[in-house]
Formats: C-alpha cells, sequence, structure tokens
C-alpha cells in the first residue's frame, strides 16, 4: 500500500468546541479503570459514546472497551474483534445478543467517534440498538441480533464496570480514549455528542457534552485530571485506574490528532509499538518509528529519547523511499538515496554513506530533528540535549515526492518517541510557538510539534 494512503494534510476544519485530553491505554502495561455503582440504574435505555484513536492494530488481538459481568450467562460489552469489526453484546441468562459490524476499525492516523444507543421498550427490533461511527448509522452487520422488547440488560447492572479491558482483566485496549460518557435513563442520537463541520460537512467533530442529564449510574470522563484520570467530571464515584500514570494524560485529542508511530510502517512483527506507539522496542534487527503523519512544508520538529542499549539514527525519509523497499522493510535513517540519518557514533549517514558531522549519545540522551521545508533548499538539524549539532541540506533527486517523514531508528534497545506527547516525563514541557506539544527542550523559533492544528495552520 502506497504511503500516500496513510494520513496526508487534508481539508481545514473549523472547530468551535476543544477536546483538551484523551488518557493513553496501553496494552502492554495491562492499563484499565473499573468501578461498581452502588445500585442499578436503567437497564433498557442508555447511550455509550467515546472517541477512540487506535494504536495496535495486529491481526489476532481482541480488544475490549466496556465490559461488566454478573457471570458467564449475563454480560454486556463493547469491544473490537481481533480483525477489526465492532461487536456490541448482550448476554442475558445465556441467551446472545450481539451485533458485529461488518465494517473494520484500523485505522492509526485518525479519531473515530462511537455512539451505542439502546432502548428496549421499542417495538421495532431495529430500533433496540443503534450504533453510530461518526455521526453515521451502521446498518451493516455481519451478526445482527437485537434484545428482546423490554429486555434489562446488564449495562447498568449493580455489577463491577470496565473501562479499557475485559472483566477478565485480558483482552486490554492499545488505544487512546478521549469523552468517554454513559448516558443512564435516555436513548440519544449521535447528534448528542457531535456535529459535521460547517466547512467540511463529511467530517465529524465533537460538541460540548456536560450539559447532558447523565442519570444515576452514568458517568463523564474527560481525562482532564493527570492525578485523577478516573474522575467522573459528571460528579459520580469515580472510576479507579489501574496501571495508569499521569503520563498517560495527553493532548492528542479528537480536536488536535499528534503523530504517533504508524504500526503498518514499524518495520516488522519484530518491532514492538507501545505507550500509544510513542515507544519503540526492538531485537537484533534494523527497524523504525515512522509516524503516521508526513510533511512537505513547514517547519517541524520532534524529539527521540535514547533507550536501553541499542544502535540508534535520528533522521527523516522521502515517501518515495518507503513505497520503494515496502511497509515492513528493515532499514534506517540515512539508508537511502532520499534518507538521512544522524547515527549514534556521531556520523551523518546519506545513501548509506558515512561521514564527520556531530557528538555521540547515548542512553538517556535526547536527540532532536528539526526539518525545514519552507527554506530555498530544504534544511535539517539534529540537537543533542538542546545543542545544535549543525545544519545540513536534505538530499535530493529526480525521484523525490517531496512528502518527508521522521524516521527514528533503532537496533536492539529501546527508544522513546516525542511528536509532542512524550510517554515519559520531561523535566521541562516547553510547548511550540502555537501552544502545542510538550518537548524537553524549547523548539527553535518557528518549529512546530507535528499535529493537526499546526498542519491546518501553517502548512504541511
Amino acid at each position: 500500500m502506497p504511503i500516500n494512503s496513510f494520513l496526508y494534510p487534508g481539508a481545514k476544519v473549523t472547530l468551535g468546541y476543544d477536546v483538551d485530553n484523551s488518557c493513553r491505554f496501553d496494552d502492554g502495561s495491562s492499563a484499565y479503570m473499573h468501578k461498581t455503582p452502588g445500585s442499578a440504574g436503567d437497564q433498557q435505555k442508555f447511550t455509550f459514546s467515546f472517541w477512540i484513536k487506535r494504536c495496535g492494530i495486529t491481526t489476532g488481538t481482541a480488544m475490549t472497551i466496556f465490559d461488566t459481568e454478573a457471570d458467564d450467562d449475563n454480560q454486556f460489552k463493547i469491544r473490537f474483534n481481533d480483525n477489526g469489526t465492532l461487536t456490541v453484546e448482550s448476554k442475558v441468562s445465556d441467551h446472545n445478543d450481539s451485533l458485529v459490524t461488518n465494517q473494520l476499525f484500523r485505522d492509526p492516523s485518525a479519531w473515530s467517534n462511537f455512539v451505542i444507543a439502546f432502548d428496549t421498550t421499542q417495538g421495532t427490533a431495529s430500533n433496540r440498538v443503534k450504533i453510530y461511527h461518526n455521526g453515521t448509522q451502521i446498518t451493516s452487520f455481519g451478526t445482527e441480533n437485537y434484545p428482546a422488547e423490554d429486555l434489562n440488560t446488564l449495562a447498568n447492572a449493580a455489577n463491577k464496570l470496565y473501562v479499557g479491558t475485559s472483566a477478565q482483566t485480558d483482552a486490554y485496549c492499545d488505544m487512546y480514549i478521549a469523552e468517554f460518557c454513559l448516558v443512564d435513563g435516555s436513548q440519544l442520537a449521535a447528534t448528542s455528542f457531535g456535529e459535521f463541520d460547517e466547512d467540511s460537512p463529511t467530517i465529524w467533530k465533537p460538541i460540548n457534552v456536560s450539559g447532558l442529564t447523565f442519570g444515576t449510574n452514568g458517568f463523564y470522563l474527560d481525562f482532564e485530571d493527570s492525578s485523577n484520570l478516573g474522575n467522573d467530571k459528571n460528579g459520580g464515584t469515580d472510576l479507579t485506574e489501574v496501571n495508569l500514570a499521569a503520563t498517560d494524560q495527553t493532548t492528542d485529542t479528537p480536536t488536535n490528532s499528534f503523530a504517533i508511530a504508524n504500526p503498518i510502517l514499524h518495520g516488522g512483527t519484530t518491532a514492538t509499538l507501545s505507550e500509544g506507539n510513542c515507544k519503540l522496542t526492538i531485537g537484533t534487527s534494523w527497524k523504525h518509528g515512522i509516524p503516521t503523519i508526513g510533511v512537505s512544508s513547514g517547519k517541524w520538529i520532534m524529539e527521540q529519547k535514547i533507550g536501553s542499549m541499542g544502535e540508534y539514527f535520528a533522521g527523516v525519509i522521502d515517501s518515495y523511499e518507503i513505497n520503494s523497499w515496502g511497509a515492513s522493510g528493515s532499514s534506517y535513517a540515512g539508508q537511502k538515496t532520499l534518507s538521512i540519518g544522524y547515527y549514534s557514533s556521531g556520523t551523518k549517514y546519506i545513501a548509506d554513506s558515512a561521514s564527520s558531522y556531530g557528538a555521540s549519545y547515548t542512553t538517556n540522551d535526547i536527540i532532536g530533528t528539526a526539518i525545514d521545508l519552507d527554506a530555498g533548499t530544504p534544511t535539517i538539524t539534529f540537537y543533542k540535549n538542546g545543542s545544535s549539532q549543525g545544519t545540513e541540506n536534505l538530499p535530493t533527486s529526480s525521484n523525490s515526492t517531496g512528502l518527508w517523514f521522521f524516521m527514528p531508528s533503532l537496533y536492539n534497545g529501546t527508544l522513546e518517541l516525542n511528536f509532542g506527547n512524550p510517554p515519559y516525563a520531561n523535566s521541562s514541557d516547553a510547548a511550540d510557538e502555537n501552544g502545542y506539544g510538550a518537548f524537553e527542550y524549547a523548539p527553535p523559533s518557528g518549529y512546530l510539534a507535528l499535529c493537526t492544528k499546526n498542519l491546518g495552520s501553517d502548512g504541511g
């Protein structure tokens, strides 16, 4: 699949409401939340809404968004299946009512909104469960079994509920989640949670939900308190966090999506991505963390924190080279003609040819990569712990597409990637001049974090 099929700067979106934070759920950390309601709510009428950006999309891995169970025969759950379809399952007295979409949800570059609305008092079966994706109702299902009229589901029962995993605490989520709502007592339409953009009417965007009536067991997770990510903004009992830390609060949201390492382009199955696709773990081969966003204009910066053992490159690559070698190829920055890399020994690589460049670097050093695509001749500058190692011209050839991607690269070790939302705690969070991103070292003047708000305002 050509690289241009991934996220590329597109239509400008008018955003009237900003979502400030999301929560990074990492399956490798077994992260989730839970609480037990004090009493039952409305088990016939209720609505879920949540925004997600998927990270892991490996075939064979299921991920549970919400689950509550009394026992094996009485359950209610929402999950992504191992093939990328979505299941909404209500099981009562071992009678299973499930909707399984035909549509696949496997895009790691974009945020999606799901609204799941129940009213089992409806006379028409298909009206008892409505599922919306980005404002449009889903009507095509591989499995389509609706609950009986007036059925009391297990949702809103007085059983322990889980967000981010199953009741068996497996099938953990690997994704960012924002604006998680459970409305107890009403079957709501998608328009209670979002709206289509007035200038780009196919783009669905969030609206302020704080005025909704959430009911007895309803809750609203906005993830704005990093010390209490399970805080119910509606004022109810908070959810208890398990294996979640303050660094799992991010500003990667449906109204400002940041680049993350693309799981399709990280170099194959021997590469492991974690922490919201911002941490790369590699064995004895060269792999990379090419992000979900490429740029063809503007000034952009990222940082990478050097982890354990290993050999490292910071660098960039033209999309021509990615399309030529294939998504899962073993490669490193500077190996190809239209690529340049700063190796951990201090040398510079272009077309796999090394030359003297800057200082060597090692564990816990932070390497900045800054590209200026607006200069007459596009340039790149590497930084070691905030200190410039010198500016170089980007390589050129007639094959260049002009679409450049950061290419942090690693052999046998770990590497943490910061496109503006670091998976680690900085000692000093420095934003770019537009106020976005959290970097260890202040970005040079005019250089920006790789996020959609910056793409909209400064090209890309």
